[in-house]
């Protein structure tokens, strides 16, 4: 029975459950451990898998589709490129902005295609020769971008991957850890009424999230937000969002305004793998929060 469940980010599309638990359950335990336990046992973790949802039908496994600038078709694509490209040059002065590139910022992109394809190719450059992102393949990148909006654009996409999550909690689970796009499942999960009557979760520990993005996310949650404020999961007892200062998808690493004083934010430090699940997992921070779950009994 799964005491700790933990829900995946973007780019899994090409592994299975057994997979990804193979990876992340090992390193999850090795926090705790770290935080002084208790550590649980590795049958007491479950994994709630959704990747395969976001696998393109007929494309043969382990390659992205060979994404490039073109292919940053939406304006909700492009809109989000532009906040991981403005806080990518935030946090590393070597990464030029928008505004240092000679692009005309949104004004113009949406009247000119030529433009917008030069702006969405500068922000490319400067993304993929990050200090953070180096070695990150276009179309990797596009492929994380096209999953985070897909999710929230997509409501046969978004029920079946709630779905999945929902069928890996219990009345016995405590924590649910959740990283990346798996927050934006996680919330919405934990918040649905006709999936959590009987759940008792200690803690929501998320990692590396984007649910501050108010335009790009936020406004867009279900249950929608009202004046500015999400509502709480009723199962839920307590929250602790984690984020790497340097970590581009959490562009809002402070959730309490939007979610409560009930959420404690806690700063890491994740190396040159700022958005890494593994290194969030590792991380004495994410150990102690899993930790404090599992005591609360």
């Amino acid at each position: 029975m799964n005491k700790v469940v933990f829900v995946h980010g973007v780019g899994k599309q090409y592994l299975s459950e057994d997979s990804l638990g193979r990876d992340v359950v090992p390193e999850l335990l090795g926090g705790v451990r770290l935080a002084g336990g208790p550590v649980p046992a590795y049958g007491e973790v479950g994994v709630a898998f959704y990747g395969d949802l976001f696998r393109p039908h007929g494309t043969r496994a382990g390659h992205e589709p060979p994404y490039d600038e073109a292919d940053i078709e939406t304006d909700d694509e492009f809109a989000l490129l532009m906040e991981w490209w403005a806080e990518a040059a935030r946090v590393d002065p070597a990464v030029p902005g928008p505004d240092q590139t000679g692009t005309r910022g949104p004004v113009g992109w949406a009247s000119s295609r030529a433009l917008r394809l030069n702006t969405v190719r500068a922000a490319l450059d400067a993304l993929t020769g990050a200090r953070y992102l180096r070695g990150v393949l276009d179309r990797a990148l596009i492929g994380s971008l096209k999953q985070l909006v897909g999710y929230l654009t997509d409501d046969t996409v978004r029920r079946a991957a709630r779905g999945r999550l929902a069928a890996h909690i219990t009345p016995r689970t405590r924590v649910v850890v959740a990283h990346s796009l798996g927050s934006v499942v996680a919330y919405e999960t934990l918040c649905d009424p006709t999936l959590n009557a009987d759940w008792d979760v200690r803690v929501l520990v998320t990692l590396g999230s984007p649910l501050g993005m108010r335009a790009l996310v936020l406004d867009r949650l279900d249950p929608t937000p009202q004046d500015g404020r999400a509502g709480w999961p009723k199962p839920l007892r307590s929250w602790v969002n984690i984020a790497d200062a340097t970590d581009v998808v959490a562009v809002v690493r402070d959730l309490r305004p939007a979610f409560g004083d009930r959420v404690t934010d806690v700063p890491v430090h994740n190396g040159s793998h700022m958005h890494d699940a593994t290194r969030y997992l590792t991380a004495v921070e994410t150990g102690q929060a899993v930790a404090a779950g599992l005591l609360s009994e």
